[in-house]
């Protein structure tokens, strides 16, 4: 229980007051977030936002997963107090290559000052090469389990073999991925709906460690602060992020956000409990596949404006009511899934 709060605090106290210095050092070099011009007209006062705060979120929760496996002793020497696994050198491989991905993308939008930067191909090209790598990783070192589980390992009989579990998280991670990054569009929604998925995998992860003869995760508890880590990271960065944001965090926080939160529900052997618990970032990208198919198969809208948290902005709710309801949503949904996953377990015991 230290190690997770150590993980925490480490990682909310660096995003906390390395975000404004990260701000100062990007407004010093004329770093600013170019706006999509077709979006709604309130956004274009946000032009010139310091942007790729997403580094911050990958820095500091990397350096508080890795200082929670130290503690001074009395003596003052260091000591290991928890220990570095496969999985979490696995999870922490996914969030940096899928945060490098999205630095290209960001670098290319700020050096050619438009809204656009990757290509669809290049993106797609990038996030499979990190996708491909986390999932070989995983089955030959992580010792992942290859069935699919919504919350325990096994229960829905569905065994895949392991170039077929590959596939899987690969699309599995790549969906994530991109499914934040929609998300990622009023400041603030991303990063506090992010903090309360991954404070579902702290809890998913702890519980899987106390119940090992349960729930046969291996190295439950280092992916634990991991997700910790990660809580921390986007609670501190939230603060300069809400509204009005002094600094957005880019493609390479939202990517690599994404790609983590997949990297743990993988890792967990929990990838089916991952629409449940990123719900908000389901209903998100389902909005804009809904928007896409029919405004080619009718040539109708369904919603004003795609992804859907900006088609209340256009129906004239003003942002912050809708970045507040969103989070309760995300809130809700992150309940739920703990709510199947505590059920599940009362289940297994055989608890009334």
């Amino acid at each position: 229980m230290i190690a997770l709060l150590v993980a925490g605090g480490v990682a909310v106290l660096l995003a906390l007051f390395g975000t404004p210095l990260l701000i100062k050092i990007l407004r010093a070099r004329g770093i600013g977030q170019p706006i999509q011009e077709d979006g709604p007209q309130g956004h274009f006062t946000k032009a010139g936002t310091p942007t790729m705060g997403g580094l911050i979120i990958v820095g500091a929760s990397v350096v508080g997963w890795a200082a929670a496996h130290l503690r001074t002793a009395s003596a003052g020497h260091l000591r290991i107090t928890a220990v570095f696994t496969t999985s979490g050198l696995v999870a922490e491989l996914a969030l940096i290559g899928a945060g490098l991905v999205g630095l290209g993308d960001d670098w290319l939008k700020i050096s050619h000052n438009r809204n656009l930067g990757l290509n669809k191909r290049a993106k797609i090209a990038g996030q499979l090469v990190v996708a491909v790598a986390f999932a070989v990783l995983a089955v030959t070192y992580a010792h992942v389990h290859t069935d699919l589980s919504f919350v325990r390992l096994g229960d829905t009989g569905l065994h895949l073999s392991k170039p077929v579990w590959v596939v899987f998280a690969v699309l599995v991670m790549i969906g994530s991925s991109n499914a934040v990054n929609l998300t990622d569009g009023l400041d603030g929604l991303a990063a506090g709906s992010s903090a309360f998925a991954f404070s579902a995998m702290v809890i998913i992860g702890f519980w899987a460690f106390r119940h090992q003869s349960i729930y046969r995760v291996d190295h439950a508890l280092d992916l634990a602060l991991v997700a910790a880590s990660l809580v921390g990271a986007c609670a501190g960065f939230l603060w300069w992020n809400a509204a009005p944001a002094q600094i957005f965090m880019g493609d390479v926080g939202s990517l690599s956000i994404g790609a983590a939160l997949a990297a743990l529900c993988l890792l967990l052997n929990v990838p089916l409990l991952l629409p449940i618990i990123g719900g908000l970032f389901v209903m998100e990208t389902l909005s804009v596949i809904i928007q896409v198919f029919s405004f080619r198969v009718f040539h109708r809208r369904v919603f004003r404006m795609a992804p859907m948290h900006h088609h209340f902005e256009l129906r004239g709710w003003p942002e912050t009511t809708v970045i507040i309801r969103f989070w309760i949503l995300a809130a809700m949904f992150t309940a739920l899934a703990l709510g199947f996953f505590y059920a599940d377990f009362i289940n297994i015991r055989g608890i009334d």
